[in-house]
């Protein structure tokens, strides 16, 4: 898995930039190329001629010659590397370089690089407990792992503090066996496939303040379009009203209303060899919408709110679908896959990704999901826990069988 494969390693200035030696050396045995760049703060707990040596490599530390009134060759190194790179692994990576990666901030060598990579980034948190655990922290993390950054978490032991708690650098061997799962889910066995996403809820007016809608944040689908993006495909998102960023890569239509996803639908699905639907689609909109906000007034009750059904997107593009593969996404609270089956073959769809949200880990807004994924033959595969985006390659592992 690791022969020939290009590893930008990162360090940040941890008291576990020492592990990177043992890492280093690891990659190297096992036939990787490895290129290193450190932070200043990182050259106060391990030198670069160590990490020279190991990697065999020029260490960079600053983006910047150490004279201007020298030649040099540095040009736009952090460019370069971030094209030749296979996965870009930070670690340790402080809260401060966390912060950094989460705000767009490149201020020096290895965030610059982090900004310019094409390739996935892994990044491996290991600070003390208490910053680790600070709100801010755990909310940077967040917005990386929605960017569709890779996270090793940290495991729980004693720290250099003397406190006990997570925070610790992993040891050698899950820090591999995580490198491989990621390099293993970044195959570009997509590339020259047109997929079609929706994702988010739809907001369905009663007048123009209020709204029938649906908890859903649109996080997962927002996760398969970055990671098809990721595996070469060319991909169209269409999104109901979300506060997420654009995958990189993407093409994003937004919407509020079904009708409106229904019509973008229409006009989209013939250019698309894949349509994955996992957008939260109301069931129901109001029969009219007022024009004013309707006043509460205490003469006239309360007002009766009259619904009609909105468009069945996912009956259209299954009787639409002609050689196309379709996914679509049942929330069940009670008897998945017995509706999940009934909603599949309805439906005309080739797998239908099943998800109960009263799950701990699969709740509305979650960074994680478990999902089931039930094919028309009738096979059901089953997944434990895991990050949106690790079960966003799961679902797109089934365009090819």
């Amino acid at each position: 898995m690791l022969k020939n494969k290009k590893i930008l390693l990162g360090i940040t200035g941890g008291i576990a930039a020492y592990k990177a030696a043992y890492i280093v050396r690891e990659l190297k045995r096992l036939g990787a190329d490895i290129r290193v760049i450190m932070t200043h703060s990182a050259t106060q707990f391990i030198t670069p001629l160590t990490l020279s040596t190991l990697s065999q490599h020029e260490v960079i530390v600053s983006l910047w010659p150490e004279s201007t009134h020298e030649s040099t060759d540095l040009g736009v190194r952090h460019v370069d590397l971030g094209l030749w790179a296979d996965l870009m692994l930070i670690l340790p990576a402080t809260a401060n370089t966390i912060a950094k990666l989460a705000t767009g901030i490149a201020d020096n060598a290895l965030t610059s690089t982090a900004l310019s990579i094409r390739s996935p980034l892994l990044i491996a948190p290991a600070m003390d407990l208490d910053m680790y655990r600070h709100p801010a922290t755990q909310h940077n993390i967040g917005i990386l792992q929605e960017r569709g950054v890779h996270i090793l978490e940290p495991e729980s032991g004693d720290l250099a503090s003397g406190l006990s708690g997570p925070g610790r650098l992993p040891e050698l061997q899950p820090i591999l066996e995580k490198i491989e799962s990621v390099l293993a889910g970044t195959k570009k066995d997509l590339e020259g496939i047109q997929v079609l996403v929706t994702a988010g809820p739809t907001y369905e007016k009663i007048d123009p303040v209020r709204f029938v809608g649906n908890r859903s944040s649109g996080k997962m689908g927002f996760a398969i379009a970055k990671a098809a993006a990721q595996r070469g495909a060319e991909v169209t998102l269409i999104s109901g009203p979300v506060l997420l960023e654009t995958p990189q890569g993407v093409q994003r239509i937004d919407v509020d209303s079904a009708a409106e996803m229904f019509q973008k639908v229409q006009r989209e699905y013939e250019k698309h060899h894949v349509i994955i639907m996992a957008a939260a689609v109301a069931d129901f909109r109001p029969a009219s919408s007022a024009k004013q906000k309707i006043k509460k007034t205490n003469d006239r009750g309360v007002p009766e709110l009259k619904l009609e059904q909105t468009e069945d997107i996912l009956r259209f593009i299954g009787e639409h679908k002609d050689s196309r593969t379709v996914i679509g996404f049942a929330l069940e609270t009670e008897n998945e896959i017995d509706n999940a089956r009934e909603k599949l073959e309805k439906k005309k769809l080739d797998y239908i990704v099943i998800n109960n949200p009263t799950e701990e880990g699969s709740a509305f807004g979650s960074d994680t999901n478990r999902i089931n994924i039930l094919g028309k033959n009738g096979k059901i595969k089953e997944y434990p826990l895991m990050s949106k985006f690790e079960a966003a390659h799961k679902i797109l592992d089934c365009i090819n069988g």
